[in-house]
């Protein structure tokens, strides 16, 4: 019973305020995710207004405050009750801008563990033609034939050319870039369904690859060259492969089941919504990678600077560290409500 209707009112209006807030929130993103804590305490809010509206009840002089207080209840009931699958909502700022990164560190040691399998990768393929140069065509696909010359031919060929042997055909070649980059993150994905076997000797040969074009150059003396071939498009290219690893050992540790005791078809939903979030997060990266390689990473020196190349390449890797550590940081502690 109450007693005081104003002090009443008074006390008990912070809490619809806050429960207002939060349905507005629900109402006018779709995507958004109530933390843990957000989800108690909007449980907690939805009784106090139910146990608000009894007792407002036996004041017929107070019909605005009912029908509010029975407005919020019906939109809390109606929320909490949601049977629609939010995470899947095709979002694309929202996927990139804030949940890709978000997601990006809640797995994060899947990440570091995709690294140090590639850096293996690099020593072991770098250690090799330390070892024995004439190995090259036995690492080396012949898909990239043009790597089977010694760095200082590549470099001369490269730096001579007098005419733009892309011109006309920069979207044709970007768009082949992407296909291919592409298509090998979403197979080092998909090979996480051998139990994260097939994505780390995916991640191992892409090493090997990496460390045997760098100390070639190297040992040629042609570092520089490297760097300003590489840094504009390695530099998001390589983190968006490593990220399909992430993606790739995030799924097979869920096959693996290892400190779950909930059945398959479970622990596969609980996560699809997060590769689904890598993956479009990598395609986009890649993207990106594609058109750098095409447009720039292509043009040498005298034509484009290589102190310029590795500036503009290391100013991408800074912001892409940035982007990945920072963005989305009060979506942190996001589980599906």
């Amino acid at each position: 019973m109450i007693i005081d209707l104003p002090r009443f009112i008074a006390s008990e209006r912070p809490y619809w305020t806050e429960l207002e807030s939060l349905l507005n929130k629900l109402e006018a993103d779709a995507a958004f995710r109530m933390s843990l804590e957000q989800a108690e305490r909007f449980h907690y809010l939805y009784q106090r207004v139910l146990s608000d509206l009894a007792r407002i009840a036996t004041f017929s002089s107070e019909p605005e405050i009912g029908r509010y207080l029975e407005s919020l209840a019906a939109r809390a009931y109606g929320e909490m009750h949601e049977t629609r699958d939010r995470a899947l909502r095709f979002m694309p700022w929202r996927w990139f801008g804030i949940d890709f990164p978000v997601v990006f560190r809640r797995y994060i040691a899947f990440f570091w563990l995709s690294c140090a399998v590639t850096l293996v990768g690099v020593l072991f393929g770098g250690g090799v033609i330390a070892l024995d140069p004439e190995s090259k065509p036995y690492i080396i696909p012949q898909q990239f034939g043009h790597l089977y010359q010694t760095p200082s031919q590549r470099v001369k060929q490269e730096e001579s050319k007098k005419d733009d042997s892309l011109a006309g055909n920069h979207a044709t070649f970007s768009t082949s870039l992407m296909a291919n980059n592409i298509r090998v993150s979403i197979l080092t994905l998909g090979t996480g369904i051998l139990y994260g076997i097939g994505t780390l000797l995916l991640l191992f040969y892409n090493g090997i690859l990496l460390g045997a074009v760098t100390v070639d150059y190297i040992q040629s003396g042609e570092t520089l060259f490297l760097l300003g071939w590489l840094l504009p498009h390695g530099v998001i290219e390589i983190p968006a492969i490593l990220i399909a690893g992430q993606a790739g050992l995030l799924l097979g540790r869920t096959l693996l089941g290892y400190g779950d005791r909930n059945p398959l078809s479970v622990r596969l939903r609980s996560i699809r919504s997060d590769l689904a979030v890598l993956i479009f997060g990598v395609v986009v990266m890649l993207i990106w990678a594609g058109l750098i390689e095409s447009f720039l990473s292509q043009y040498h020196q005298p034509v484009i600077p290589y102190v310029l190349k590795i500036a503009f390449g290391l100013s991408e890797m800074i912001l892409l560290c940035w982007f990945l550590a920072v963005a989305g940081k009060n979506q942190e502690q996001s589980p599906q409500l």
